[in-house]
């Protein structure tokens, strides 16, 4: 058990291109340890992480451009990729073999995100909508509509009951899934919401935007609990820590931050990268962070537990 933050482990050279996107999932079958990335290269990539380091697994191909999004089931079984080609694709993770593709729709998929019991994906789109599709059916279920912008990013509560999507204009909408109605409407930034992401026990929500800053809102009452200030440029991911006491965030700034949840204070920053850090995520048990950008180079930080 480490003591202190720490880099573990740096693949350079993990894609072609800049990574937009990771996962860090496990699998309930074997508990081994997954992560995924995306890339503007097209591909999705995925690696064992054992023995503290990283093996190149499969790479996936099929996505005919950039790759935005990546997800992984609960189960740890299966992984969502969206891209700018307006498809999602099914993978499993054993077999590296695609189970389906599902067309989104012109540039419609941007955030994908598997619900809680990994039943469905959701993804934002550029008319404001929230499209939900079926992952056995590889078809969409329903819709949720902002009647707003174009929706960049997505969340779905831990406990099953919200939706969180934020916009390019820096509205976050929250809805009741069982219902389908829009609960809250906050405005709290002005500019896109890149990444947004409730803690475990569902009750706050932190947003993360281009206005530099880092919002924590009251998901009950839609009351705003603090305003992070840290990063000097856009804030393009944010990540719970699944003991509810961290949280994590990237930026254009090239840093990585660990957050306090509790009292709200930056505890560490990793400048770790050579360029802006699109993703950020936290393994299963909150001991390690798994970072990725424009640098193309996947970082993975050591954290005390």
């Amino acid at each position: 058990m480490s003591t202190q933050y720490s880099i573990l482990f740096k693949q350079e050279h993990a894609h072609d291109d800049a990574i937009w996107t990771a996962a860090w999932g496990k699998s309930e079958a074997d508990g081994s340890e997954t992560i995924i990335t995306g890339s503007l290269d097209d591909m999705v990539k995925v690696w064992k992480w054992s023995d503290e380091k990283l093996e190149l697994q499969w790479t996936l191909e099929g996505h005919q451009l950039g790759v935005v999004s990546v997800d992984i089931s609960h189960n740890g079984a299966i992984a969502a990729s969206s891209s700018l080609d307006a498809h999602i694709r099914l993978w499993d993770l054993e077999t590296g073999k695609q189970i389906k593709s599902m067309d989104a729709g012109p540039v419609d998929a941007w955030t994908v995100a598997f619900s809680p019991d990994s039943k469905y994906i959701a993804t934002g789109s550029h008319l404001g909508k929230v499209n939900i599709f079926g992952v056995e059916s590889g078809k969409k279920e329903y819709s949720l509509d902002t009647r707003g912008k174009f929706i960049l990013s997505i969340a779905y509560s831990p406990d099953g009951k919200y939706l969180a999507s934020g916009a390019i204009d820096g509205i976050i909408n929250i809805f009741d899934i069982a219902t389908g109605k829009l609960l809250h409407t906050l405005e709290g930034h002005a500019m896109p919401i890149r990444s947004l992401t409730f803690s475990p026990d569902s009750q706050l929500l932190v947003t993360a935007s281009d206005d530099g800053y880092i919002k924590i809102y009251d998901v009950q009452h839609a009351n705003l609990a603090g305003t992070l200030s840290g990063h000097a440029s856009w804030v393009l991911n944010v990540a719970f820590s699944p003991d509810h006491t961290h949280f994590v965030s990237s930026s254009s700034d090239k840093s990585v931050k660990v957050w306090d949840a509790g009292s709200r204070a930056c505890i560490n920053t990793f400048f770790d990268h050579q360029d802006q850090v699109w993703c950020v995520k936290y393994n299963s048990n909150g001991s390690k962070i798994v970072s990725a950008g424009d640098d193309r180079a996947i970082h993975i930080y050591d954290c005390p537990l």
